[in-house]
């Protein structure tokens, strides 16, 4: 918790601020299985692992001991007022649903920070970011040829991904939605978190729906250049003009050549025009204004990110694990920026927040 007073009376703030969200984020996201419901609730244990993840904790066993420490665990429960701590198996069993709540909370505290002035949702972009497994990479000679290498280490549920940046990578990634208004706080929105080889159109997809009302421009790379998601953005299921653009460059692979003969329906046609002027559009004085903000906002963020939570490489194995830690710490990062604007300090005062933790 801190040797210092003013460490502890931050924890405790911290943990103040991330109950409401939590609950909320448990509301809007309930269990719908069978069964009773578990006697510890998951916004608690959502709670004690983002208290682990911000200490950072690399392991679910070194998470555990920190948070069962017997003052750590009094501590806990007298700020919650719940009864109940997880057992070991428990705690390691739920860390691996955990990451449902932190995907919703993230949305939930991104809507909170536009309500209380602290972010500009008008321009928003959109990146994925790839990390390092744990342990030694699975081949594609390999997949491909049905082996599975025998020995410890290798982490089958991580995937190939690529990037500009950093090649090819063998493990997870993160993808975030992000404002990115000149001037404005970079403030992630939107999350979630895949294994590396995901097509970011599939998971951009899933976030249209939830962009804030307010936002007018959405940017992303050339990975993202895809006729549906642009369409989603910028008009609604009935075909309705959003008021919203788009803004992302052409990938030289979706210039394919219309075959003579080939037979186009109208939907094609119109998805081709309306591709064309996009892109035509995005080289307007203001648009690349606009656009530029994005190299300078989600690239800076993204390796800030990183740094800031030690993800040189994945924390665990295996998929759930790790959409939790990523997506935990994201909204511990959120946190901390809400805590920043209270006390009216700057960003670069977040590394030194998580170090008094």
């Amino acid at each position: 918790m801190g040797s210092h007073s003013k460490g502890s009376s931050c924890f405790e703030e911290l943990v103040s601020m991330a109950i409401p969200i939590l609950k909320e984020a448990e509301f809007r996201s309930p269990r719908l299985g069978r069964g009773a419901k578990p006697k510890i609730p998951d916004w608690f244990l959502g709670l004690i692992v983002f208290i682990a993840v911000a200490k950072q904790k690399k392991s679910k066993s070194a998470m555990y001991r920190y948070l069962s420490d017997a003052q750590t665990r009094t501590l806990l429960l007298r700020l919650t007022g719940e009864k109940h701590f997880p057992a070991r198996s428990t705690f390691f069993d739920r860390y691996r649903r955990a990451h449902i709540l932190f995907e919703e909370a993230i949305k939930v505290q991104g809507e909170k920070s536009i309500r209380d002035g602290i972010v500009d949702p008008k321009h928003l972009a959109i990146d994925k970011s790839n990390i390092k497994s744990k342990g030694r990479p699975y081949h594609k000679s390999d997949r491909k040829a049905g082996k599975r290498p025998t020995g410890k280490g290798i982490d089958f549920e991580a995937g190939w991904g690529y990037s500009k940046l950093h090649n090819w990578t063998y493990g997870y990634s993160f993808e975030v939605v992000v404002s990115c208004g000149k001037g404005k706080q970079t403030f992630p929105l939107l999350a979630s978190a895949h294994s590396a080889n995901t097509s970011e159109l599939r998971t951009a997809m899933k976030k249209i729906e939830h962009l804030p009302r307010k936002v007018k421009t959405l940017s992303a790379d050339a990975g993202y250049d895809s006729n549906e998601l642009a369409e989603s953005v910028m008009y609604d299921e009935n075909g309705k003009p959003t008021g919203r653009k788009f803004l992302c460059p052409g990938n030289p692979r979706n210039k394919r050549p219309i075959k003579k003969g080939s037979h186009q329906s109208a939907k094609q046609i119109r998805s081709r025009e309306l591709r064309e002027q996009r892109l035509k559009d995005l080289k307007s004085k203001t648009n690349q204004r606009i656009y530029q903000q994005r190299s300078r906002k989600i690239e800076p963020f993204n390796s800030w990110f990183k740094e800031l939570f030690g993800l040189d490489k994945a924390w665990h194995r295996g998929l759930a694990n790790n959409q939790t830690q990523l997506l935990a710490a994201l909204f511990c990062y959120q946190l901390l920026v809400r805590w920043n604007y209270r006390k009216r300090k700057n960003n670069a005062q977040v590394k030194a927040i998580l170090d008094k933790l």
